[in-house]
C-alpha cells in the first residue's frame, strides 16, 4: 500500500493563488518521504490568508512560479493515490494548472474528510475537519503548514483503515458511495424559503458547513443557497460564530487588494483573528467544491 497526502497554501482567497505545497508519501506503516516548497504565486496577498500560514510577499519572492514546480509535482503524483483533506486541495491544484494552462495531472484521489465520516459515527455531521479529527485521534502538529497539514491527513488515514479494517483500494471506491441521510441520524427534506436561509442536506459532502454568501454572484442567490444545501451546507443570512464558509463573489474577489470589503467579510476576518475556524473562498472555487468530483 502506497499513497501520498498533500497540502496546499493560498495567497488569497482564490484557490488559484497556491504560495505553498507540501507532499508525505506513505506506506502501510508510516511516512517514508516528504517534500514541500514555497510558490511564487504572481498575485496579491491578503492579510488574512498571512495570519493563518505566515507566508508573505517577501518570503516568495525568490521562489518559483508553479509552472517551474509543476513537472516535479506531476512526475510525484501521476498514477499514484493522492489524499487531501476536504475538497480545496483537489480544486486548488486543479485551478493552479488551469491559470497556466497545464495539463491535468492523472491520479486517484482519496478526501480523507469523508473516510472520517464514515469510520467514525461521532463525525459524520459535524467535526471532522483536519484539526478536530487529529485532536480526536491524538495526532499532534503545527496547522497551516502544507507539508503538516498533508501528514496528517496520511496519519488520519492510517488510522481509519486500522480502525475500519477498510484497505486503501476499498476506501477508494467507499466514498464515492453517497451516505443516506437516515444513515447520519435525521432526515432532510428541502426547505425552500422565501429568503437564503436553508436546512443543509445531512448526507451531503459539506454536511456540518454552514455557509453565508456575499457580493455579486454569478447564479441567483436563491439558487445559490438551494445548491449549498443539497451539498449539505446550512445556509444563513449572516455571519455568525456557527459560520464556517464565507462565499465571495468573484468580481469583489478580484478586486480585494487594497479596496473596502463587505461588511459581512469584514466579520469573517474578525472572526478568524479570533481563532474561529472560517474559511473564505470565491463564487467559482466553491461552485467546484460543491459539484461531483470537485470538477
Amino acid at each position: 500500500m502506497k499513497f501520498i497526502a498533500i497540502d496546499f497554501e493560498t495567497a488569497n482567497p482564490c484557490l488559484s493563488s497556491v504560495c505553498q505545497v507540501g507532499l508525505v508519501t506513505f506506506d502501510e506503516n508510516s511516512q517514508v518521504h516528504k517534500w514541500k516548497t514555497l510558490i511564487n504565486p504572481e498575485d496579491y496577498f491578503d492579510k488574512m490568508n498571512i495570519s493563518v500560514h505566515g507566508i508573505e510577499q517577501d518570503h516568495v519572492k525568490d521562489a518559483p512560479r508553479f509552472p517551474l514546480i509543476f513537472e516535479q509535482l506531476a512526475e510525484m503524483l501521476t498514477g499514484q493515490v493522492v489524499v487531501h483533506h476536504t475538497g480545496f486541495d483537489k480544486i486548488a491544484l486543479g485551478r493552479a494548472t488551469a491559470k497556466h494552462k497545464l495539463p491535468a495531472i492523472e491520479c486517484s484521489w482519496l478526501d480523507t474528510a469523508k473516510v472520517v465520516r464514515m469510520t467514525w459515527p461521532q463525525l459524520q455531521s459535524r467535526g471532522y475537519g483536519l484539526a478536530n479529527a487529529a485532536k480526536m485521534l491524538g495526532i499532534e502538529f503545527g496547522h497551516h503548514d502544507a507539508e503538516e497539514d498533508a501528514r496528517v491527513a496520511g496519519e488520519i488515514l492510517l488510522r481509519a483503515i486500522r480502525h475500519s479494517g477498510v484497505s486503501l483500494t476499498e476506501w477508494l471506491s467507499r466514498v464515492s458511495s453517497p451516505m443516506s441521510s437516515t444513515s447520519t441520524g435525521r432526515p432532510w427534506r428541502k426547505f425552500v424559503q422565501e429568503d437564503y436561509r436553508r436546512e443543509g442536506n445531512p448526507a451531503g459532502p459539506l454536511a456540518g458547513e454552514t455557509v453565508v454568501f456575499t457580493g455579486a454572484l454569478q447564479i441567483p442567490r436563491c439558487e445559490a443557497a438551494d445548491l449549498a444545501a443539497e451539498a449539505g451546507c446550512d445556509v444563513a443570512d449572516s455571519v455568525t460564530k456557527a459560520t464556517t464558509l464565507l462565499v465571495v463573489g468573484d468580481q469583489d474577489i478580484r478586486v480585494l487588494a487594497g479596496h473596502e470589503k463587505s461588511g459581512k467579510h469584514r466579520k469573517a476576518e474578525a472572526l478568524m483573528a479570533k481563532g474561529h475556524s472560517l474559511r473564505i473562498v470565491g463564487e467559482s472555487d466553491f461552485q467546484r467544491l460543491i459539484a461531483k468530483n470537485g470538477e
